[in-house]
């Protein structure tokens, strides 16, 4: 079995972990992030889209397509995402509680990068689901990565 075949089950049983935690203390959220989310995010997507994953934390870039363009890999259980940089192609995937993933952009980094917001105080740049789920209707299927067979 592929690794990869384990990640849907064992997000389920971290997400069953997570409501277990919130049961016991209320008014606090467990929800996973940081580089958890970012690197199940990465893992998946290299398995869906057939990226060959660069060295972890390569500035501007995740991985590499079989067609040789740069994608950066944005995963996300929230309403944002946030960019440092342009890319040259971006994947946004929300994360799912029950370990599968959304595509909410898949597309020409540059478009998305049109409609960044303002700098954080991080100096990060914010992008909504909504805005990029709105882009991704104009984006060409020839522009996508395609999902593995």
């Amino acid at each position: 079995m592929n690794p990869i075949d384990h990640v849907p089950d064992i997000v389920q049983r971290l997400y069953a972990l997570v409501g277990e935690l919130e049961v016991h203390f209320p008014g606090r959220k467990f929800t996973p992030d940081g580089h958890l989310v970012g690197s199940l995010g990465e893992v998946l997507a290299a398995y869906y889209y057939d990226l060959e994953l660069l060295t972890a934390s390569t500035e501007r870039h995740d991985a590499r397509s079989r067609e040789g363009r740069l994608v950066q890999v944005k995963a996300t259980q929230g309403r944002t995402v946030a960019l440092r940089s342009e890319p040259e192609h971006l994947l946004v995937l929300s994360l799912l509680r029950d370990g599968t993933v959304d595509e909410v952009y898949n597309g020409p980094g540059h478009l998305a990068w049109a409609r960044i917001g303002a700098p954080q105080k991080n100096g990060q740049f914010p992008l909504s689901l909504s805005t990029l789920r709105k882009l991704m209707a104009s984006v060409p299927d020839q522009s996508r990565l395609p999902k593995r067979g």
